[in-house]
């Protein structure tokens, strides 16, 4: 029957079997890389990131790409993309999927190491605390990278409810004055 739509049974287990190599691959790297990876994209990123999916689509979908082939990878990627959904909701497999938080800065320093294996350099974080209104140093409380990619600035001022750092690689260093 796919084979009148130029499809069949092996082409259609080959497109299912590479979404999938492709997708655990992609979340693989990611995870290694950091979060920041695809957070938030420049012009160069955005460039990389628009190459990098036309070399998984053709491969994926092989020599010859048909319009049964593109619907069966691009319904394959999307139920992967719905049981990692899932997964997310389990705690333990969260842990898997989710990179974790991480403390950038503690009161006003940097935390060198946590950047380091973030993937994130200073003058990213300082990006952040100008658009966050800070104009000093001493302004900040601490920044956190988000699982997400994103960077949070919390200020001085309010103390910072303890379940806000609950999973935070890095929550001790905040100095006690700002948690309360």
């Amino acid at each position: 029957m796919w084979a009148e739509f130029g499809l069949d049974w092996v082409d259609a287990a080959r497109v299912v079997v590479s979404a999938i190599a492709f997708y655990v691959a992609v979340l693989l790297l990611v995870r290694f890389l950091g979060q920041r990876t695809l957070s938030s994209l420049s012009s160069f990123d955005l460039a990389a990131i628009i190459a990098l999916g036309a070399v998984i689509g053709r491969a994926i979908l092989g020599d010859t790409p048909t319009l049964l082939a593109g619907l069966l990878g691009l319904t394959t990627l999307l139920a992967l993309q719905a049981i990692t959904g899932e997964l997310r909701r389990n705690r333990k497999a969260a842990t898997i999927v989710n990179s974790p938080a991480v403390l950038l800065m503690a009161g006003p320093r940097l935390l060198d190491e946590n950047l380091k294996r973030s993937h994130i350099v200073s003058s990213e974080v300082y990006s952040k605390l100008r658009m966050a209104g800070v104009r000093s140093l001493e302004e900040v409380a601490c920044v956190i990278l988000e699982p997400t990619g994103q960077i949070s600035v919390l200020k001085r001022g309010e103390k910072i409810d303890p379940a806000l750092l609950v999973g935070v690689v890095g929550a001790e260093l905040v100095p006690e004055e700002f948690v309360g």
